[in-house]
């Protein structure tokens, strides 16, 4: 049965007001920014995120006020955006409930949830604050329907006497959405490089919605039953996407936009131009220098209404974006990233 479906369709039926969400890739590597672009359009939000290696696509999220609670470990565009700029704000201003993990913790909560465990005892985090300091109190926990009631608990391993481990809650997942490079009508999917958390997660969400940069046959996609990195059964919808995680990286395909990333970590630094204003009449007065009215800066708005509100859906942006600077961003065969062999 092909579950191929257009962008607006398949978030329209998967995408729920209030879910728990999960998004693939690692800060900067094939995040689909492509469907998070289509929430926007759409309008859906009061969303759990469990965050993993979060990169801009939910700082858009974020930025966009469509973020009730945020569980995560790191939020950057590496190399760009060091921490995210939304992110920080909405943090200092007390705009979304904030739980913090380790990493490695992240990724094996992922990997139980995968597994169906109902939680997953580790070593990690001991030693650190991140056992002791949590970023929502029981209290809250306690009427917070997405949330266990607990961060973690320090308990005693049944097979050690003395030994203690940390027990922590696995994500209950109700919307994963992946990039991916290849997949299938059937909803089987290729990734090439590094999977991540993507596969637990495409297991252990309810709902699993994919875009890719190619659509190949069921036929084509079984010749080689080591490429194939997620069961058809696990997806819920397939969308073409080429160009889906831009401007982020999509391993084999196309590099980082150096520019956009570079772009949106300058706009991000201000909500709105009101916002804006009150930073640089701040960083004047520091600088004791006068403030000049006249200049203009691009806010987060602008950048929003540039690439996701000013298009009608992701083939508008690709047509505004233009095949000169998309091809620039092509692979270069045997390198692995955008560049000139000499």
């Amino acid at each position: 049965m092909s579950k191929l479906m257009s962008m607006h369709d398949a978030i329209a039926a998967y995408v729920q007001d209030g879910d728990t969400l999960s998004f693939s890739g690692f800060t900067t590597n094939r995040k689909p920014y492509a469907a998070v672009h289509e929430i926007l359009r759409q309008g859906q939000g009061n969303f759990t995120l469990w965050g993993g290696p979060a990169g801009g696509e939910q700082d858009l999220l974020i930025g966009e006020g469509r973020v009730r609670v945020f569980i995560n470990c790191y939020t950057a565009n590496s190399g760009f955006s060091n921490v995210l700029r939304r992110y920080r704000a909405a943090i200092e201003q007390g705009k979304i409930l904030f739980e913090d993990y380790s990493m490695d913790a992240v990724m094996l909560q992922f990997h139980a949830a995968g597994l169906g465990l109902p939680y997953i005892p580790v070593r990690l985090m001991q030693g650190s604050d991140l056992v002791d300091k949590w970023g929502i109190s029981r209290e809250v926990r306690q009427n917070e329907p997405s949330l266990d009631d607990d961060k973690l608990v320090v308990v005693e391993n049944p097979f050690v006497p003395g030994e203690k481990v940390v027990a922590l809650p696995v994500p209950r997942i109700d919307c994963a959405i992946l990039h991916v490079q290849q997949a299938s009508p059937d909803g089987t999917c290729v990734i090439e490089g590094d999977e991540f958390g993507d596969v637990d997660m495409a297991v252990a969400s309810k709902r699993t919605v994919v875009t890719c940069e190619e659509v190949v046959s069921d036929e084509y996609i079984r010749r080689d039953p080591t490429r194939p990195k997620i069961f058809g059964a696990c997806v819920d919808a397939v969308v073409h996407a080429p160009y889906g995680a831009w401007p982020s990286q999509c391993y084999g395909y196309y590099d980082d936009d150096v520019d956009a990333l570079r772009e949106y970590d300058a706009a991000s630094k201000y909500y709105d131009q009101k916002d804006a204003e009150q930073i640089l009449r701040r960083e004047a007065a520091k600088k004791g220098v006068e403030y000049d009215p006249d200049v203009q800066v691009e806010t987060f708005t602008d950048y929003l209404q540039k690439y996701v509100y000013g298009v009608k859906d992701h083939a508008a942006l690709l047509d505004k974006l233009g095949a000169t600077r998309l091809i620039k961003l092509k692979n270069v065969p045997g390198l692995g990233y955008a560049g000139q062999i000499e």
